[in-house]
């Protein structure tokens, strides 16, 4: 039986990653000179993602 911190535990557990050629996407976005924005909406990801990957 499990207790009630352990389901808190399951479901807020961290996100997860973006398969590589949805990075590859992003990158590809970017030297086009989309801005971060545009990025965003096109992938539907969110802004701090879309800055991370650019920034990485």
């Amino acid at each position: 039986m499990q207790t009630a911190s352990a389901n808190t535990c399951e479901r807020m557990g961290r996100s997860q990653e973006l398969h590589e050629f949805k990075r590859g996407t992003v990158i590809g976005c970017h030297l086009c000179n989309k801005s971060i924005h545009e990025i965003s909406l096109l992938r539907n990801i969110p802004r701090s993602t879309v800055s991370g990957i650019i920034t990485k």
